[in-house]
């Protein structure tokens, strides 16, 4: 188990659930038994949301387009509701996501075995940014000024 899984809030394991490929999740889920029984709040479901951005970091908010996103909510045996939005039309991954969501929010066994997917899936993540920043730095361009003196 990692500990930095542990002391993560349930902000921050909704992210690494939403940016996990749902590949990964899936190859999870499949070895993820017994599955909690649960009802679904809102199945889920794929619509458009406002992605707004801002100049300069501190400039006024402003309308960058739409983006497509699913998603649902469920509640599991004993009332933990787990919540999923992720980008795309992936149905299948913002219900494991939020299954894995509401998991996570209680104890025991099945809460182990969503700390251990977890810290797979972080580390996968951080290994496949650390792939893309490695090929963007390898099209890295170092220019340089040639001061000429004046006479």
């Amino acid at each position: 188990m990692s500990s930095v899984a542990i002391v993560m809030t349930r902000s921050e394991w909704m992210t690494i659930l939403a940016l996990s490929r749902p590949d990964d999740l899936d190859r999870h889920w499949a070895e993820f038994a017994p599955v909690p029984s649960f009802s679904w709040i809102r199945s889920p479901e794929t619509g458009a949301v406002m992605v707004r951005g801002r100049a300069n970091r501190g400039g006024a908010l402003f309308g960058l387009g739409e983006m497509t996103v699913t998603r649902c909510s469920l509640a599991i045996e004993g009332g933990v509701v787990g919540l999923a939005y992720v980008a795309g039309r992936d149905r299948r991954h913002a219900a494991i996501a939020a299954m894995l969501d509401a998991v996570l929010q209680t104890t025991g066994e099945a809460h182990a075995r969503a700390i251990t997917v977890l810290a797979d899936l972080q580390d996968r993540i951080r290994r496949r940014r650390e792939r893309t920043a490695a090929a963007a730095d390898a099209t890295k361009v170092e220019f340089f000024m040639q001061v000429r003196e004046e006479s």
